[in-house]
């Protein structure tokens, strides 16, 4: 059955970036593998309006990043546009305005986001995997962030996410000697959330699409939005949101949906509202 003309069509902005609905699952893919995925302007651009259509659409319950090829998720920003994007100081505002909106819109997207780790993942490949809810990676990944190779200062809001995933202590360790981890260090580290073989991915992945297809939106969206205010400082913390965002699910058709197949011993089908 075709969707109704309602719902948005995922067209991405450059040809670097593909995109497709399957089921439950919107993927964005960066497909620059000549490169090694490594993000050139237009990538960069490409991500904020796919997450703007994303956001309403009802049949969107999982937003996956990967990275076209064996090879390689993201193997950093494309430092051959760096002459000329970040040479000069106004350059170097815009690029880093550019970047920041780009990983901002992940970081803020109210649904959950995945990122789908194989091969290098270094840099702004980092950047974009801490902006995502949960990382999955093969044992075979390469994780690093190599900026103090390269005189790069980083964003408070990069810095934040980072400390805020794994603590100080590994945050500095990582920063500070530019080294690269396999996956199944960033997994102890717990840069990574979840760790599997190299031809383990694809299983896990679909694990992750099958259980968010399945459970229900609101619940998910609304422990998304409470681990966000739990992590800001105290004056800042929304109680009141968070109250709000439980009485919405305990009001919803999903929760009914939820206690009358707990009683009748079958799967539930949760339809986010």
């Amino acid at each position: 059955m075709n969707a109704p003309e309602s719902f948005p069509t995922y067209t991405s902005t450059t040809e670097r970036v593909l995109t497709w609905l399957d089921g439950s699952t919107l993927h964005i893919r960066f497909n620059h593998p000549a490169r090694h995925n490594a993000l050139s302007v237009d990538m960069w651009e490409a991500v904020p309006p796919l997450l703007n259509l994303a956001r309403d659409d009802d049949r969107v319950r999982l937003v996956v990043f990967s990275g076209a090829g064996e090879k390689a998720f993201v193997s950093g920003a494309d430092i051959s546009q760096f002459e000329d994007m970040r040479a000069a100081r106004e350059a170097v505002k815009r690029y880093e305005a550019m970047a920041e909106e780009s990983l901002m819109s992940i970081h803020d997207f109210p649904k959950p986001t995945l990122a789908c780790i194989r091969g290098w993942c270094i840099g702004g490949g980092v950047n974009v995997a801490i902006s995502c809810d949960i990382r999955i990676a093969t044992a075979d990944s390469v994780l690093s962030i190599p900026a103090a190779r390269l005189g790069l200062g980083y964003r408070y809001s990069a810095m934040k996410n980072l400390v805020d995933l794994v603590g100080p202590g590994v945050a500095k360790d990582l920063f500070f000697t530019a080294r690269r981890i396999d996956g199944t260090e960033a997994h102890r580290v717990g840069l990574v959330t979840r760790v599997c073989p190299p031809d383990g991915l694809e299983a896990l992945l679909a694990e992750y699409t099958g259980a968010m297809a399945e459970n229900a939106p609101l619940t998910i969206a609304a422990a998304k939005a409470i681990t966000r205010e739990i992590l800001k400082p105290s004056p800042e913390l929304d109680m009141e949101r968070c109250s709000a965002l439980i009485r919405g699910c305990f009001d919803s058709a999903d929760y009914a949906e939820g206690r009358s197949a707990f009683m009748q011993k079958r799967k539930p089908v949760f339809t986010g509202h």
